[in-house]
């Protein structure tokens, strides 16, 4: 996948929502009453216990899903319905094969849709998604959306003077499992280690792998100049370095220590680092130039680090293993939406409104209506994605049969 273990990810609002930050104990935690008194008190009665929240659904089709308006009703311009379809082509022999994790399509489903898609006329794109799918509703439609890009940085193949960032591919003793072939209400959960002593131990974290725990294995493919510039590349997942030379080396994920990912902008927010006028992607890494000794404490932090392998050919890749689309293509948890569907936005942020296609995941867009919106390379794709938080509204498209199953006939939402 393209990135990601943390998508969008280039704003301080991307970097906020990428972050996971347990509550000790668990939700309920709170340390135990501490008594002033010197004698004992006489008893009360007991307080009523608490309600159990309801679990949160950890699915599309758990979440409830409903019908949208008409296709025809959100006014889809014609260019964003033209590359909608061109990138909704490029999905299909994937979103066929893939076992679609969200609950709201089955085998075959696609089918049609995909058949229709490729000889579909591309003057005519809109039509076909008003013709060949439904508009539906996963659980309240509330959307939060964050954006990534494609990175450019300074590097080289070989070791030099201002190249001596380490970038590595995947190391062959990474072993990587899904806990679901264990416990089956844990699929999809993956568990990454390497054996030692007969035992699955976590794999070094960041810190102890800039601190040389992968030296001697040969696993450099390229040197970055910058450890900045390189540590936000490994949020977003891949990337370019502009080598000495002029010309242009690709690189991609590869795979991830499986360490938790920490979002350093919600750290620093957290802890009065950051000014009103900080709060973005570029402001938390001025942050960190100005204060470069403090700055590679709170990088190493984030305890996930991301190998890379040479991209050839069209890129970046994404999680359906085709090349992702600048303006496009947006991150999804797959547990909420199919990975190649596409999706419609309404937000307050109007560059990002629109037809979108799922071609990608991103280890912190988790939950129904959580997207990260790609936009490509160059300056005005990291303005855009380094800004990027909108909130608003969020429709999937998927093919009427799947729709007529899901929704009942009263038009309310179908729940497993």
């Amino acid at each position: 996948m393209i990135r990601r273990l943390c998508a969008g990810l280039a704003a301080l609002a991307a970097l906020s929502a990428c972050s996971v930050v347990p509550t000790p104990g668990g939700a309920g935690h709170r340390p135990p009453p501490q008594s002033h008194h010197h004698r004992p008190e006489p008893p009360v009665a007991a307080s009523p216990v608490a309600p159990v929240p309801a679990p949160k659904p950890t699915s599309a089709a758990q979440a409830g899903v409903q019908p949208g308006p008409g296709f025809v009703s959100f006014g889809i311009n014609p260019d964003g319905a033209r590359a909608a379809l061109t990138a909704f082509r490029l999905s299909c022999p994937a979103l066929q094969r893939r076992t679609d994790q969200s609950g709201l399509t089955r085998s075959g489903d696609w089918g049609q849709a995909c058949a229709q898609a490729a000889g579909w006329p591309d003057a005519d794109a809109a039509a076909f998604f008003a013709n060949q799918l439904a508009v539906v509703q996963v659980g309240d439609g509330k959307a939060y959306a964050t954006g990534y890009y494609e990175p450019e940085i300074a590097g080289s193949r070989t070791p030099q003077l201002g190249y001596e960032v380490p970038v590595y591919k995947k190391p062959s003793d990474l072993v990587e499992g899904d806990l679901g072939d264990f416990f089956p209400d844990m699929k999809g959960k993956k568990i990454r280690g390497r054996v030692q002593g007969g035992k699955l131990v976590p794999y070094p974290d960041r810190g102890q792998i800039e601190d040389g725990a992968l030296s001697g294995m040969k696993l450099e493919i390229a040197y970055a100049a910058d450890p900045v510039e390189f540590f936000f590349l490994q949020v977003q997942g891949s990337g370019r370095l502009r080598l000495p030379d002029g010309s242009v080396m690709r690189i991609g994920y590869d795979g991830q220590n499986g360490r938790e990912y920490v979002g350093i902008g919600k750290l620093m927010r957290d802890r009065g680092l950051l000014g009103p006028g900080q709060l973005s992607m570029q402001g938390v890494m001025a942050w960190l130039r100005a204060n470069p000794g403090e700055g590679d404490r709170i990088m190493r932090e984030n305890k996930s680090f991301v190998f890379f392998r040479e991209l050839t050919g069209a890129g970046p890749i994404g999680a359906l293993n085709v090349a992702v689309t600048g303006r496009v293509t947006v991150a999804a948890d797959p547990a909420f939406v199919p990975l190649g569907a596409p999706v419609i936005l309404q937000l307050d942020r109007p560059e990002a409104n629109g037809l979108w296609v799922a071609q990608d995941t991103g280890g912190a867009i988790k939950g129904s209506n959580r997207f990260d919106t790609f936009w490509g390379a160059g300056d005005e794709a990291r303005m855009i994605a380094g800004g990027m938080s909108g909130r608003g509204q969020a429709w999937l498209l998927i093919p009427r049969a799947a729709a007529a199953r899901l929704v009942g006939p009263d038009g309310q939402a179908a729940r497993s």
